[in-house]
């Protein structure tokens, strides 16, 4: 319990630290990369062609260009407003754990068996929201989308129950089925789709964003050329606030933590269907959670009661071709 709460403070400084980076750097990308455009822009209107004053603008403007082209790099590799999401969501977790270990203390007493669950619950969430950014970090542009997995292989529960049954029978199978079926196919599958749309949204703009400050060294560098001067200027001055605009777009709108917050919202499905596939797969009732609970539990963890988890599976048997409700109604 102590390494647990030790770990939710570690996740929320980094995930706090990871909001500065994404505020401090954004201003200090926007403002080097404005100021290397009004340079442009004052040396183009120059009155002295190829003087000295001429030469020092140009030079500070390409210079100030390639510089904030090398923190673009840096920071759309890291993307700090999607590392900021992540450690959030470990925080999260980690708190979550803490609880229920507190509860298992509080009410019974834990055997090694317990103790070996929650370690491996914890390296779990260590392996799915790393600490370190170097070597381990999570990857920020990944070529295929999945759902974040932050729990480890589920086991059956050995705790006996208040019945034969343990509160288990065919209607509530059914309906755990069909509850599974639409987190599969509507919520999950919603949320993967919107996740690979505002992936390639960043990287698109995690690749605009150097080009254009690249573009624009390139056209402070040839201001005052009497061949290239015409598109030297449009360039050195265009492109410099079309990419202060593509950076705000990107990391003002914190498109990366968007993405996370995908991820780990179809994740949350994914863990829920294996928890209910995990239940009606073991074939010994008492070997189950209880019927009655995981019920109760898994209406609340859907924002519904227990009879609209009811109405839902019920309506969604009836509509076989398409599903029109979504499972959850928190998010």
């Amino acid at each position: 319990m102590e390494v647990v709460a030790d770990r939710v403070e570690m996740h929320k400084n980094i995930g706090e630290q990871g909001n500065n980076w994404n505020s401090l750097l954004l201003t200090s990308i926007n403002t080097i990369t404005l100021s290397a455009a009004i340079l442009a822009a004052i040396a183009a209107t120059s009155s002295v062609p190829n003087g000295a004053s001429l030469e020092v603008l140009k030079f500070c403007s390409s210079f100030m260009y390639v510089a904030v082209t090398g923190m673009l790099i840096i920071m759309n590799k890291i993307q700090p407003s999607q590392l900021a999401e992540e450690q959030r969501n470990a925080a999260r977790l980690l708190k979550q754990l803490h609880g229920q270990i507190q509860t298992k203390i509080a009410i019974s007493s834990p055997t090694l068996n317990d103790v070996n669950e929650a370690i491996e619950e914890v390296l779990a969430i260590d392996r799915a929201y790393p600490l370190p950014l170097l070597g381990v970090m999570l990857e920020k542009f990944p070529s295929k989308v999945q759902a974040s997995v932050w729990w480890p292989e589920r086991r059956s529960n050995s705790v006996k129950g208040k019945d034969n049954n343990n509160g288990w029978n065919e209607g509530l199978e059914d309906e755990m089925k069909e509850i599974a079926r639409v987190l599969e196919k509507k919520d999950k599958a919603d949320y993967l789709r919107l996740d690979e749309r505002f992936l390639l949204l960043n990287k698109v703009l995690a690749l605009l964003g150097p080009l254009l400050t690249c573009f624009g060294a390139i056209g402070s560098a040839f201001l005052g050329s009497f061949d290239h001067n015409s598109w030297a200027v449009v360039t050195g001055v265009s492109c410099g606030v079309v990419a202060s605009i593509v950076n705000s777009i990107e990391h003002g709108g914190q498109v990366g933590m968007v993405v996370e917050m995908y991820r780990s919202n179809a994740g949350f499905f994914g863990m829920v269907e294996e928890s209910i596939e995990m239940n009606l797969k073991e074939e010994d009732f008492e070997k189950r959670e209880d019927g009655e609970m995981f019920e109760m539990k898994l209406a609340l963890q859907l924002g519904r009661s227990v009879q609209e988890l009811r109405d839902l599976a019920a309506s969604s048997t009836k509509s076989d071709t398409e599903i029109k409700e979504f499972g959850s109604k928190l998010f």
